[in-house]
């Protein structure tokens, strides 16, 4: 395991974290958030021992309440997390631990724990909404892509997914060729249902793909993000 960042080191030691921090029983809440796509993942609890450990090796660590011991975050699932950043609030009492997670942080296979949504709020109009962040369009890609892990580790029978990671790269990419060839043929003849349809069938062989090459969909979207900050030419 790696060491955190030296700027996290530089700004945080472990002496004036703990100094600052209004432990509750030798706990603090970690709220943890991926550095990326700014969703939050998960809240445990640390303890000291937690905390050096996290800030030692660049990866969660937590106190477990009901286990009463020490646990690494994806020591037996392989979904560790892998820390930006630790800060804690303007009353030391809640840490913040940035991430970049290796696979889904709830161990439902959920890519966060905060998935049960309350339903029966007021409607909001089209005025109030039209500000919300588009993170929420694009959860089901997170989810599909920790589905897809998953289906790659367990090979359970019978599933899709399964025959394709059985079959290998060869198979995956012929896939996307006749899926890529299908949107063009929906395209060209305006129909616009066909084309979702297709265009699903496109995206979900493609994060296959990334799957089976091991590139995150984080870094897809990393460099679209960088290309979109460049700076235009006139």
């Amino acid at each position: 395991m790696t060491n955190v960042s030296n700027e996290i080191k530089e700004q945080l030691s472990l002496e004036q974290v703990v100094e600052h921090i209004r432990w509750s029983d030798g706990l603090v809440p970690a709220i943890v958030q991926d550095a990326e796509t700014r969703q939050v993942l998960m809240m445990a609890y640390m303890n000291r021992e937690s905390l050096k450990l996290s800030l030692e090796s660049g990866e969660t660590w937590f106190w477990s309440r009901s286990r009463q011991e020490l646990w690494h975050k994806g020591a037996t699932s392989g979904n560790v997390q892998t820390i930006t950043s630790l800060r804690y609030d303007c009353d030391g009492d809640t840490l913040l631990v940035e991430v970049k997670p290796n696979g889904p942080a709830c161990h439902t296979g959920a890519v966060t724990c905060f998935h049960n949504e309350i339903v029966g709020l007021p409607e909001k109009s089209a005025d109030q909404t039209a500000g919300t962040s588009s993170e929420s369009r694009f959860e089901v890609l997170a989810e599909l892509e920790s589905v897809i892990a998953e289906r790659e580790r367990e090979r359970p029978e019978g599933a899709y997914t399964t025959y394709l990671f059985d079959k290998g790269v060869d198979k995956i990419l012929k896939k996307i060729g006749e899926e890529a060839s299908e949107t063009i043929i929906a395209a060209k003849n305006k129909d616009n249902d066909e084309l979702r349809l297709e265009v699903s069938d496109l995206m979900y062989h493609l994060l296959v793909l990334l799957q089976e090459r091991k590139l995150p969909l984080d870094d897809i979207m990393s460099e679209l993000s960088r290309r979109h900050e460049r700076p235009r030419r006139d």
